[in-house]
């Protein structure tokens, strides 16, 4: 991870603010690569001097834009059927459950793009079932970047004001995402869990 980010680092010095822009969409792409660390990152490296913090903040947005683009396009590609067929291949999981999450976006494709782009370890993953609900382009790009343009801000006049210590974010947002992560496992556990049982009680019919 230190290696990453003295890579961010070098590109934000080197390209400027279009740099934070690039960070932001491989962020974006990839989960693994913390926001929480790139974009307070690129708030510390405006406070240097390197380019304006205005500058920063909307090409940060842009790059969330453009990663959370790609998922969609992947997911849209991909589509419900294929989905479906590969929930089927995996154990304790059926079309049926994936049918169900995608007609719950249907209804709530909005709120949950918004709120989606302010959950760490699901701003990311909001943007794949938009795409197989087919959710209509100019309004995922206008509620994507909404919650895009709160998180940057957010974040990125953190790692400004902080200055040196723009780390500290990371200490605040970062036990929130293991939140995130410890009761999205939760929930995959009980849905496991609730499949074997109805698959035991099967079988013993």
């Amino acid at each position: 991870m230190e290696a990453l980010l003295d890579w961010v680092v070098l590109v934000m010095r080197t390209v400027g603010s279009p740099g934070v822009g690039l960070a932001t969409a491989l962020e974006t792409v990839f989960p693994p690569v913390p926001s929480e660390l790139v974009l307070p990152l690129a708030g510390y490296t405006a406070s240097q001097g390197y380019y304006g913090l205005t500058a920063a903040i909307a090409w940060a947005t842009v790059g969330s834009l453009l990663g959370a683009l790609l998922l969609y396009w992947l997911g849209a590609a991909w589509g419900l059927e294929r989905i479906c067929a590969l929930a089927d291949r995996i154990p304790l999981m059926h079309a049926s459950d994936v049918r169900r999450a995608v007609a719950w976006f249907g209804r709530h494709g909005r709120t949950a793009v918004f709120v989606g782009r302010l959950v760490p370890g699901v701003r990311s993953l909001i943007s794949i079932p938009a795409g197989i609900d087919r959710m209509p382009l100019v309004r995922f790009c206008v509620f994507t970047t909404a919650g895009s343009l709160v998180w940057n801000s957010a974040l990125i006049l953190a790692g400004y004001e902080l200055g040196a210590q723009w780390h500290v974010v990371e200490g605040y947002v970062g036990p929130a995402s293991n939140v995130v992560y410890v009761l999205l496992a939760v929930v995959l556990v009980v849905v496991a869990a609730r499949r074997l049982r109805h698959r035991l009680r099967s079988d013993g019919t």
